[in-house]
Formats: structure tokens, sequence, C-alpha cells
């Protein structure tokens, strides 16, 4: 179920392999990795990260995308909207990362804004949630800024490739929550 996800500032398009070359560039920033699972040092790791996004979308539990600056085209990062689950209508947004160039401005925003739009009024979901590392301040800065509340720590969550052993906090957004978060994520962007 391939979909593109357009607004003012950013275009969500589908995350192919061939997106690599062109998002290494922003990809390159060490400090984009430092909360993920896996390390992004060379093109090859970048690609290798792509194709683990690609496999959940062939799984059916995913959509990852490439985030586009809409008004120039320069590809700048990548999300998704992943674990979704139909049967228990909900999703998560994550698997973000964002160049330099692109951080702090409305693209970002607004990309939240397309994927909440695409899980609540179209894929039907009650909830959707959003996980980050306990420690990445300006992560949870932002996901608290959209309106998400904080549900708790996921003690010991993941294993990262290196095997060290991390911990999660988790935010949501429900449904009913789902009109007043659109409407202040619409006022950021006016």
């Amino acid at each position: 179920m391939e979909v593109t996800l357009r607004g003012r500032y950013v275009t969500l398009e589908p995350l192919r392999i061939e997106h690599s070359p062109e998002l290494y560039p922003s990809a390159r920033e060490e400090e984009i990795w430092e909360f993920f699972s896996m390390k992004v040092k060379a093109q090859e790791d970048l690609t290798r990260w792509i194709r683990k996004r690609i496999e959940a979308v062939k799984n059916g539990t995913a959509l990852a995308f490439v985030q586009r600056d809409a008004k120039t085209g320069q590809a700048f990062g990548s999300t998704s909207l992943f674990e979704i689950d139909l049967g228990n209508r909900r999703a998560e947004i994550g698997h973000t990362w964002i160049g330099a160039g692109h951080r702090r401005t409305a693209a970002n925003t607004e990309a939240k804004l397309l994927l909440f739009t695409h899980a609540f009024d179209k894929l039907g979901c009650i909830r959707v949630q959003i996980k980050t590392a306990p420690e990445n301040l300006r992560s949870r800065k932002a996901i608290e800024r959209l309106g998400a509340k904080y549900e708790g720590l996921f003690r010991n969550y993941m294993v990262y490739d290196d095997g060290t052993i991390h911990d999660r906090v988790i935010y949501s957004v429900i449904d009913k929550e789902w009109p007043e978060i659109r409407k202040r994520l619409e006022n950021f962007l006016a």
C-alpha cells in the first residue's frame, strides 16, 4: 500500500534503496545515529538501514518514507509509520532522522501532521505512539511539543547492534485527542 503524503513544506514519498546516495550526505552526521540501534558510518550502512525499513513495508506493517523539501525537492531525511496493526487500530511514528539543515523547521512539524492524519483519518487508528531514548532530550521535547502524552519507561527495551542494552520512553496520541493535536500542529504551521 504505497502512498505519497504531500504538504506545503515536505513531501513524504515511499522510501527506496535508490534513495541511499541522495540521502547519504544528510545521513553522514554521526549525531543523527546516537540513539539508533545501528550506526551509519558509510553509505553501505545507510543502504542496510533502508533495506530494513523496506522489509517492514513488504511485510505490510509499515510505510517508510524519504522526506523531501516540498519547494526544492531535496531529500533530507526519513520517517516511518510502522508497527501498523489494523486489527487493534494502532501504529507508531518513528525511525525518523533529519539532516541538520531541516531540523527545527516547519518540515518536521508538517511531516508529523501528515503521518498522524494518515494514521487516524485513512487507516482508522485509535492510537498512535512514538518512542525515544530517555536521554534523547531534543526528541522528547519535540514529541511533547506535538502534544503527545507521556506513558512511561520501557526498561531494557532494545539491544543495539553493538550489544548494549537501552531503555525507551513512550508517548501516544489517541483518537479522542487527535482533533486538538491536529489543530495544534496546524497552528504551528500557520
